[in-house]
């Protein structure tokens, strides 16, 4: 009897659990600035990016931020089709990583361009503490959110009995 290697037994693309999350993380962290450069600079006129200074700075703020979230979101795709394409991606550890980056934006947003810096406020001319409770709540429940799938998503893994990885 020859020995023969049956073909259901060779080992398969290998699944990129972090890096799944990580892509995934940029991809919703660029989302998550697109909807607040789009919605609320331009559709409502809010505010802009930096609002200490004239209009026109504002403006310009505003446009580096969206080369910004568009380069990510670039970047971000090109990385995720590659994932695809290698058939490397961890569907459950990409979602974690889309709503993890998501809250990540919108909580830093709030807490550091709001508060810390300063950078602006999300509306002027009103008690923007009930708009800041919801802002950084929303990006916390997102956080959490991620947080959950990531923690669900690595116990699969592990107890598949697959590496960590």
């Amino acid at each position: 009897m020859t020995a023969s290697v049956r073909q259901d037994t060779a080992p398969g693309p290998r699944v990129e659990a972090r890096r799944s999350m990580a892509v995934c993380a940029l991809i919703g962290a660029a989302v998550t600035a697109a909807v607040d450069e789009i919605v609320f600079h331009q559709i409502l006129g809010w505010h802009h990016f930096y609002d200490r200074a004239t209009s026109r700075a504002g403006l310009l703020s505003d446009g580096l931020l969206h080369t910004a979230e568009v380069l990510a979101l670039c970047a971000g795709f090109f990385l995720y089709a590659d994932l695809r394409r290698r058939r490397a991606l961890a569907v459950p550890h990409a979602w974690a990583g889309l709503l993890l980056g998501m809250g990540a934006f919108q909580l830093f947003d709030g807490v550091v361009d709001h508060k810390l810096l300063r950078l602006h406020q999300i509306r002027y001319g009103v008690d923007v503490t009930p708009y800041d409770v919801a802002w950084n709540l929303a990006g916390l429940l997102l956080l959490l959110a991620g947080t959950g799938l990531a923690v669900r998503a690595a116990r699969r893994r592990h107890g598949d009995g697959e590496r960590p990885g």
